[in-house]
């Protein structure tokens, strides 16, 4: 097994959003939900990645076995007015960090997560941000993410 890691290019795209609704999905389900059948989520996520990642608003990192990805990282980039914690107002919003269960308790995520977080910082971020897993807290919290109890939700 050599793993290599690379830059998400366009492709890599169908089968990284076609892991992406695999990972959603199997993250909807572990909660007890069923995912709905009425939402096309690959067409919205491919308009999605081809419009950010032309306008450089979205980046990825692979880890690859040869042709075959083994995991992923997102990384979005957002602006707000800036504040004290943030004076660029620059904020990168974490997403699709998955490893390939065979492949998991190697240091796949570890260094995806240094990838996209290097990526922020090169943005100018001035913060990351995400909305982990249960299964993610563990290695968000080991690469020093810090839980915001502000944080709230309201779904239109």
């Amino acid at each position: 097994m050599n793993i290599v890691f690379k830059r998400l290019t366009e492709a890599e795209l169908e089968t990284f959003v076609d892991m992406r609704i695999g990972q959603l999905t199997e993250e909807y389900e572990a909660d007890g939900k069923e995912v709905p059948e009425n939402v096309d989520l690959r067409s919205a996520l491919l308009d999605h990645y081809h419009k950010h990642m032309a306008d450089g608003t979205f980046v990825s990192w692979l880890a690859m076995d040869g042709e075959t990805i083994v995991g992923t990282s997102g990384m979005s980039f957002v602006e707000k007015p800036p504040y004290f914690a943030c004076p660029s107002g620059k904020l990168g919003l974490l997403s699709s960090m998955y490893t390939d269960p065979k492949y998991r308790r190697m240091g796949i995520a570890k260094e995806l997560l240094d990838r996209v977080v290097g990526e922020a910082r090169s943005y100018g971020c001035g913060s990351v941000h995400i909305t982990a897993s249960d299964m993610g807290v563990k290695l968000y919290t080991a690469y020093g993410f810090k839980h915001n109890g502000n944080f709230m939700m309201y779904n239109l």
